[in-house]
């Protein structure tokens, strides 16, 4: 999949390293900004107690 996803992106290989990384950190932003919080306020809270 890795594989396919190499190589539709276009131009050299320097402007698919760019691209790649630009895609991971869009990526790394969307589940920071909008799904990691979404997951959490469907937990909810966790109670946790630190015994002696």
């Amino acid at each position: 999949m890795y594989g396919a996803l190499w190589r539709i992106l276009p131009g050299p290989l320097w402007l698919r390293i760019v691209l790649v990384l630009v895609l991971v950190v869009a990526v790394l932003f969307a589940l920071v900004t909008w799904v990691f919080p979404w997951v959490d306020s469907l937990l909810g809270p966790q109670e946790g107690t630190v015994g002696p």
